[in-house]
């Protein structure tokens, strides 16, 4: 049996179907049965448990051989280490009360570092708890999702996108598709005492390869237009996120700019996604063409 939680957003769900699709029992974790319902009808276990809650998280994960983990999103916390180190806490918990062999936790690039990398500190805090677990855990380093590239198309019918990455610097990107089955490829692989697998896409990306990517699917001349450092909190506020996040985030774009933000490498595994940024963005920009 394995337990997977996040089957509400994008990679907790490619996890559960993937597995589901492999005739592999499954338990989603789900926070209110409204939820669960579809799941049930595709043959799925139905578990409910909030992760800051320990005693109903161990209850979802007793009798489960693998599960899959992660810190969902909490957009409007003011406090965001502060507010997932208690999930965390509720996680190590569940993972050693429940008995659960192995555990595949979303992570991200950077979390090697205490310092300097934004929301991806979360990550690393979560990697420095679960180690001290009794089960087997992978700790699945995610690099920026290509997902995330739809808060960048908002000026496409301006032939521009706009960004605060430096243009000609290539970063690792993935999509959240193939996050989710490499995490079932290693939920089913089991586990090997802690261990890092950092997952890279089928190849680097500049700002300028996605601006070339969007000419090519829109028709017309799309062009990466680089904004600076000390605009970003104001111009991420404007748009409605609270002042908190968007210095994580400048933090985050600044590691990123300066090469801080990236894979530790060493003996950590690598996987690679075969999914290119194109068929996500063609997905991103279908709605409004």
């Amino acid at each position: 049996m394995f337990a997977v939680a996040g089957v509400s957003g994008h990679t907790g769900k490619v996890v559960a179907e993937t597995l589901l699709a492999q005739n592999k029992p499954v338990r989603v974790i789900v926070r209110d049965a409204s939820k669960g319902e579809d799941w049930k009808k595709r043959g799925a276990e139905v578990a409910i448990a909030d992760l800051d809650d320990p005693d109903a998280l161990t209850k979802a994960l007793r009798g489960a051989s693998g599960a899959y983990l992660l810190l969902p999103p909490m957009m409007t916390s003011t406090n965001v280490r502060g507010d997932n180190a208690r999930k965390v806490a509720a996680i190590a918990k569940a993972v050693d009360a429940s008995g659960v062999k192995h555990v595949v936790f979303l992570s991200s690039v950077a979390s090697q570092h205490d310092t300097g990398t934004g929301p991806i500190l979360s990550t690393h805090d979560a990697e420095v708890a679960l180690s001290k677990s009794r089960a087997d855990v992978t700790f699945l380093r995610a690099p920026y999702f290509m997902e995330n590239l739809a808060g960048s198309l908002y000026a496409l019918d301006k032939g521009e996108l706009p960004t605060f990455l430096q243009l000609d610097k290539p970063f690792p990107m993935a999509a959240s598709q193939d996050i989710g089955t490499t995490a079932a490829t290693l939920l089913l692989e089991g586990g090997h005492g802690k261990s890092v697998v950092e997952l890279h896409g089928p190849r680097e990306y500049s700002q300028r390869d996605v601006a070339t990517a969007l000419s090519k699917i829109t028709g017309k001349t799309v062009t990466a237009k680089q904004g600076p450092e000390e605009a970003m909190v104001p111009a991420l506020t404007g748009a409605g996120l609270n002042a908190h996040w968007a210095g994580l985030y400048k933090e985050m774009i600044h590691g990123m700019n300066t090469g801080h933000v990236a894979f530790e490498g060493g003996k950590a595994r690598t996987a690679k996604g075969i999914t290119d940024v194109d068929v996500v963005l063609r997905r991103l920009i279908a709605p409004t063409a």
